[in-house]
């Protein structure tokens, strides 16, 4: 699949060749750029992650001219949040608007490339990109000529490195696991399970496979173990066929001071990121695709750099909400319980998340009664 070269230079230089890359790739061909993407690695580019597109993912995939069916995956309908320490506390809410869909990230990947060929952007497996001094590149041994220069190599980016953009704050560090298992999909959910070592997502990948990713902030615990503090999912899971390797990655919550410097610019994880647990990675991605795309034909990347922030802003925010779940049981537990009692409450909060509604909107007419909700026992005891 290694795609040869007809020159030594492009308009763009796109280092890494996984969702990341290939969206910025698609979206700036779009724009008539002319792209080579360069990636260490030979296709398909497999990720531990939960797989799962919300529906605001599938609609910006749609503006890079991938239409998923329910043929490529398996559906969902909404979020389920369940409380091992109570069985009883589980609360559901339903998309409102559009359907998820889990997708093998194998698959998506294969449905990228294709894209991204059809639009002719060049791309050579196999090939590392040499960063070297005073901004020059080596692909293939031989000096590069390019205009940009797109960082697209993940969390540790050498583009990064290379750009000096290194400079920022790490809010979480976190260690997840994925496996698949040949079992039919129980609900018409994502489902979210909090156990007492860690959480586990559940996303049908299939009429019968199930994407399972647990994520524990200790990196000495494994998948078994957050299952097993998991009745539910233990049960459930308990000899049934593993259908895939077993992969583990880390999460984090990150942002960066910059995110372009001259001719550079970072997208994707090498840009910052938001912890997995809000499954919004890919529509991130996608977004800053279309907002780059928009940077380099304007010939500006500080409108990238201007606009990147906005798109982090609500994926952070509410990846710090969840995480306090995970820190603090007590507060988790009293979390859920009232969103159990209240269902409209958690509706609301996945239309936030969605982008649906706003969260000032959201805070103003709902943060003091969910507040005293939270509070509640504790008057009670005083």
């Amino acid at each position: 699949m290694q795609t040869q070269m007809a020159k030594n230079s492009a308009e763009i230089l796109v280092v890494g060749g996984g969702p990341a890359g290939l969206s910025a790739a698609i979206a700036l061909r779009q724009r008539g750029a002319d792209v080579l993407v360069v990636e260490t690695q030979r296709p398909p580019i497999d990720k531990a992650c939960g797989e799962g597109l919300m529906p605001d993912s599938r609609v910006e995939l749609e503006r890079l001219g991938i239409t998923l069916t329910p043929q490529d995956g398996g559906e969902f309908r909404g979020i389920r949040f369940a409380n091992s320490n109570s069985r009883q506390d589980c609360v559901s809410a339903r998309f409102a608007n559009g359907v998820g869909l889990g997708v093998r990230r194998v698959h998506l990947h294969q449905l990228m490339i294709e894209r991204a060929q059809s639009l002719g952007v060049r791309i050579a497996w196999n090939t590392r990109a040499e960063l070297c001094e005073q901004k020059k590149v080596l692909v293939e041994g031989a000096p590069f000529e390019y205009k940009y220069v797109v960082g697209a190599d993940g969390q540790a980016s050498s583009v990064r490195r290379w750009a000096m953009l290194e400079e920022g704050t790490t809010v979480s560090r976190r260690f997840g696991f994925r496996r698949h298992f040949r079992v039919r999909p129980w609900s018409e959910y994502v489902e979210v399970h909090w156990g007492g070592r860690g959480q586990a997502y559940v996303t049908p990948v299939g009429q019968n496979e199930l994407c399972i990713a647990t994520i524990a902030g200790d990196p000495q615990i494994r998948m078994a173990e957050v299952l097993s503090s998991i009745p539910f999912l233990k049960e459930k899971l308990d000899g049934q066929e593993i259908s895939s390797a077993y992969r583990g990655a880390v999460t984090t919550t990150r942002r960066l001071e910059r995110v372009a410097c001259g001719r550079i610019a970072l997208i994707g994880d090498a840009s910052g990121s938001a912890d997995a647990i809000t499954g919004e990675g890919l529509a991130m991605v996608f977004r800053q695709s279309q907002l780059l795309a928009t940077a380099v034909e304007r010939g500006d990347l500080d409108f990238y750099a201007e606009g990147h922030p906005a798109i982090l802003k609500l994926p952070m925010t509410m990846a710090r909400v969840m995480l306090a779940m995970d820190r603090w049981p007590s507060f988790r537990d009293r979390a859920i319980h009232v969103m159990a009692t209240d269902p409209a409450l958690f509706s609301r909060l996945l239309d936030v998340h969605m982008g649906e509604e706003s969260l000032p909107r959201f805070v103003y007419e709902k943060g003091l009664h969910m507040g005293l909700r939270m509070l509640a026992p504790a008057w009670a005891n005083l």
